[in-house]
């Protein structure tokens, strides 16, 4: 994964070298929830310094080194995302592997059918971290994605994610359909969205292990993806749009999964 190169502020203040910048109050309380020690916090100074005290305190009690900011400061290092008044630098997210994707399996399968979400071809940091926010709220046990065709796992994807960046799990595999076959060997059950499909998303079983596939806007799912999957289903539409961003649909799909298991007795 590269690390994207961080450019000084415009009043002149360099970000620390080779760290990620995490924004917003949410996402900073997720990083202290799994227990990962920001290595340097700004906060804005003034009523946010105020506000954000206790948080401050926490990051600060915790060996981070806390530096108060103008408000521009802040302003300009987000590049118009919405900071709240904080940001904490910390070493980038790294993808895991295959192997301990196939080590996690047997034991979700214990506790409860896994969920698993795959991105198959989603570049657009925004769609990913958006993808992982709806992956986390539905009780997903992880994310999978190819090497190639896929957005990095950045800060602004931790940004969008709201937290489920540091909490899902994101597992990276080589060759995405070989990966696939390995999981239905193993009892899991796929289904691709496709908008060719005949079958509506709402007339899937998704009780058992099952994980579901998105593809990228446009050009939906790749060719050797789409003949990995045990079948395919599509949203009814029922407008003028012919399809959804993939994070919206995304969440539409988690969100049936997570309707039936409640339902199942």
């Amino acid at each position: 994964m590269s690390i994207r190169k961080r450019r000084p502020t415009r009043t002149g203040i360099r970000p620390p070298s080779g760290l990620d910048a995490v924004y917003g109050v949410h996402a900073v309380r997720a990083l202290l929830e799994r227990d990962e020690t920001p290595r340097e916090l700004w906060v804005q100074e003034g009523g946010a310094e105020t506000r954000l005290g206790e948080l401050v305190d926490q990051v600060r009690s915790r060996g981070a080194h806390v530096r108060r900011q103008p408000r521009e400061v802040l302003d300009d290092l987000a590049q118009g995302a919405a900071h709240q008044g904080i940001a904490a630098f910390c070493a980038p997210l790294a993808a895991e592997g295959e192997e301990s994707l196939w080590l996690k399996l047997g034991a979700w399968s214990k506790d409860a059918p896994p969920l698993l979400l795959i991105l198959d071809g989603v570049t657009d940091v925004h769609n990913f971290g958006a993808c992982l926010r709806s992956a986390d709220a539905a009780g997903a046990h992880g994310v999978i994605v190819p090497k190639d065709k896929a957005a990095p796992l950045n800060a602004t994807v931790r940004k969008v994610a709201c937290g489920a960046a540091e909490a899902v799990p994101v597992y990276q595999v080589t060759n995405l359909a070989r990966a696939m076959a390995r999981l239905k060997e193993l009892g899991v059950w796929i289904t691709g969205t496709a908008g060719e499909a005949e079958i509506s998303v709402y007339d899937g079983d998704y009780t058992g292990p099952c994980a579901l596939v998105m593809g990228a806007e446009g050009k939906g799912l790749r060719r050797l993806t789409r003949e990995a999957c045990d079948n395919l289903v599509k949203l009814p539409m029922a407008g003028q749009v012919s399809s959804l961003n993939v994070s919206v649909a995304t969440g539409i799909c988690l969100f049936e999964v997570v309707r039936q298991r409640r339902l199942k007795p």
